[in-house]
């Protein structure tokens, strides 16, 4: 059992290790910029970002608006099932929602798509299907996909989740160096724990 358990092991880290390595060889980068402009464009006109998802790529959306507001651009969680139920309020014309699905199918975030378009939001798309529904309907598509989740079921979302926020991290660099953001500016949105005080230290 204990080496069936650790070749289990060894094959999810070299499977997973493969589909990181593939995805980085093929980022599209000029997708990112046309999302990063997008971004930018948005913000300059009074609008904000929003960041959606279904189930697991929900937290990532949570985690990735927590990062997009600490690096210069802030940005807000919004739950992709409430958002048809009324929190689609907090989404105003002229804002930019990254909506993040691995199929592109899913009903809860197509409804929720449909609402945010028809109020005059613009829809970037993290996925893994490029001739998915919501790649079809939005206004940029970021492609997030893999082959191999990592193990024998090849169901659970393991590596196709390290990519959508591999992919969303990499966005963030971008729109963080376009805006120039120091050391300086990024303790102010995070002086608490070791990382402020590391930086204060340090001015």
């Amino acid at each position: 059992m204990k080496q069936e358990l650790d070749r289990a092991l060894v094959n999810f880290f070299e499977n997973t290790s493969e589909e990181l390595n593939k995805f980085i060889q093929e980022i599209s980068v000029e997708q990112l910029m046309i999302a990063k402009e997008l971004i930018l464009t948005s913000e300059e006109s009074g609008g904000r970002v929003h960041v959606t998802g279904i189930g697991k790529p929900g937290h990532v959306a949570e985690y990735i608006a927590s990062l997009f507001s600490s690096t210069g651009t802030p940005a807000y969680f919004l739950d992709g099932t409430e958002a048809i139920h009324g929190s689609s309020g907090q989404v105003r014309s002229g804002d930019i929602v990254l909506s993040i699905s691995n199929s592109g199918e899913t009903e809860e975030l197509k409804k929720t798509v449909e609402t945010l378009k028809k109020n005059g939001a613009s829809i970037i798309s993290v996925t893994g299907k490029k001739h998915s529904w919501l790649a079809q309907n939005s206004d940029c598509l970021l492609f997030a996909g893999v082959e191999n989740e990592g193990d024998s079921l090849n169901k659970p979302p393991r590596a196709s989740i390290l990519v959508e926020v591999l992919l969303l991290q990499s966005l963030s660099i971008l729109l963080q160096e376009e805006k120039g953001i120091t050391n300086k500016e990024y303790v102010k949105w995070h002086p608490g724990g070791k990382l402020g005080q590391s930086i204060s230290a340090c001015e």
